[in-house]
C-alpha cells in the first residue's frame, strides 16, 4: 500500500521514518536536520557511530523523541551536501525497504529522497522511488511530501506506473 500526503515527516505516527542520509551519518541539513532537531542529537550520534554506511545499505537507529520506533538512515550520497543520482535514490530506497522488512516494520514513512541538496527533480526522485515501492507491496509506505510540487510529482508517478 502506498499512501501520499503533504506534511512533515517528523510528525508521522509510523514504525519508522527514513532519513536520506550521507555515508558519514552527519545530520546537518534538510530532512536529516529536521529529524535531529525534533528527535534529538542522540539519533545523529548513534548514526555516526555506525558510519560509514555505503550507498545501497541502511542502518536503523533509535528515534529519540519522535513518535516512531526507528529512524532508518539510507544514504543517497557519500558526503554531506553532495549531488546525487536517480540510481543512488533507487539503491537507498531499496535498502531502507529491505531493512524495514528485516525489522518487522509494517508502516514506514519516506520523504522525497534526493530532491533537497541532492539536486534531483521531484519527478526523477518519484520515478526511482515508486519503482522500488512496487516491489514491497507487503509494506504500508507513506510518502510525506514537503510541498505541492513534490506531492504532484509522486501523484503523477503513482498513477502512471500502475
Amino acid at each position: 500500500m502506498i499512501e501520499l500526503k503533504i506534511g512533515n515527516i517528523v510528525e508521522e505516527e509510523v514504525d519508522a521514518i527514513v532519513n536520506p542520509a550521507n555515508s558519514l551519518g552527519v545530520m546537518g541539513g534538510g530532512v536529516a536536520l529536521a529529524i535531529k532537531k525534533a528527535g534529538g542529537e542522540e539519533i545523529e550520534r548513534e548514526a555516526m557511530s555506525r558510519a560509514p554506511i555505503k550507498i545501497g545499505e541502511a542502518i536503523a537507529t533509535s528515534a529519540g523523541k519522535l513518535k516512531c520506533k526507528y529512524v532508518i538512515h539510507s544514504p543517497t550520497m557519500e558526503r554531506p551536501a553532495m549531488k546525487t543520482t536517480a540510481r543512488n535514490v533507487k539503491l537507498a530506497t531499496r535498502a531502507a525497504l529491505k531493512l524495514a522488512r528485516e525489522l518487522g516494520i509494517s508502516k514506514i514513512a519516506f520523504p522525497s529522497m534526493g530532491t533537497g541538496v541532492g539536486g534531483l527533480s521531484p519527478r526523477v526522485a518519484a520515478r526511482a522511488m515508486i519503482s522500488e515501492f512496487r516491489k514491497f507491496e507487503d509494506l504500508h509506505i507513506v510518502i510525506v511530501a514537503f510541498n505541492e510540487e513534490i506531492y504532484k510529482a509522486f501523484e503523477d508517478e503513482i498513477n502512471t506506473s500502475k
